[in-house]
């Protein structure tokens, strides 16, 4: 990147105010409730299309609104992406089975403000290699959010899901990456979960981000599939995907997904 288009996406990045984090923090609240409702719900012979009712039925019910529904023609309010379908997919008449893994991305906006998350559901029992597929991504999420302190770079949370992955063998998906997030769902700056040349932003307290690590068991190539939305691993290899919405804080990521009702 050019460091005259370096500085406009800088000039762009929105920091918000404590009274904005608050806000953001409440929808957050909805958010993390509808999760560990989506949670309880999965499992065997459950539709994801029965997933994405009951998300939805939850999250206006707390005076809030489906981000995602809408979004840029999204047709859904969460999106469901079963195995080696990496995001986006399209919830509907799937039936979840044993051994399934089911990642639920949930996007709410409550009083203007928009909170984003997702987490990966193992359906019934599966085998080692899959949990430990959930584990890595899971901490690769957590190392990304304690680089997101002020002082730092964007390229440190990058590094640090990048090495935990790969640590462990498996890819970081390239095509796809976190996002800045607020009154928007995607604002400024882009939050890659790998390092690239050239500069990226520096860090500073009030920035909030959507940090979300997709690991690929196999290698990190992935294509859309024809309905134009679901993204899948292009080896057909099975996918895990872990989000959270952190405000940049002088220490470290503060996770606003982190509490609910």
């Amino acid at each position: 990147m050019k460091a005259r288009e370096s500085q406009l996406i800088i000039d762009r990045i929105k920091i918000k105010t404590d009274e904005e984090i608050e806000l953001m923090r409440a929808s957050a609240r909805v958010l993390v409730s509808t999760l560990r409702l989506m949670e309880s719900m999965v499992e065997p012979g459950v539709k994801t299309g029965a997933l994405d009712a009951a998300a939805e039925e939850f999250i206006r019910s707390h005076g809030s609104v489906p981000s995602f529904m809408g979004y840029r023609g999204y047709p859904a309010s969460i999106c469901a992406s079963v195995n080696s379908e990496v995001v986006h997919g399209i919830p509907g008449d799937r039936v979840l089975n044993e051994g399934d893994i089911v990642s639920i991305d949930v996007g709410v906006l409550k009083d203007g403000y928009h909170s984003d998350a997702a987490a990966t559901f193992m359906v019934g029992a599966v085998s080692e290699d899959v949990k430990n597929l959930l584990e890595t991504t899971r901490e690769a999420l957590m190392a990304g959010i304690a680089e997101a302190k002020e002082g730092n770079t964007i390229a440190d949370i990058s590094a640090a899901v990048q090495a935990t992955v790969e640590s462990e063998g498996f890819a970081v998906v390239r095509d796809l990456v976190g996002h800045g997030i607020g009154r928007d769902m995607h604002e400024p700056p882009q939050v890659p979960n790998f390092v690239s040349p050239g500069k990226t932003p520096d860090l500073v307290s009030g920035m909030t981000l959507a940090i979300e690590p997709m690991v690929n068991a196999g290698d990190y190539p992935v294509k859309v599939l024809a309905d134009g939305w679901t993204v899948v691993a292009r080896d057909g290899s099975v996918s895990a995907h872990f989000e959270h919405t952190v405000a940049v804080r002088k220490d470290g990521g503060e996770i606003l997904t982190l509490e609910g009702l």
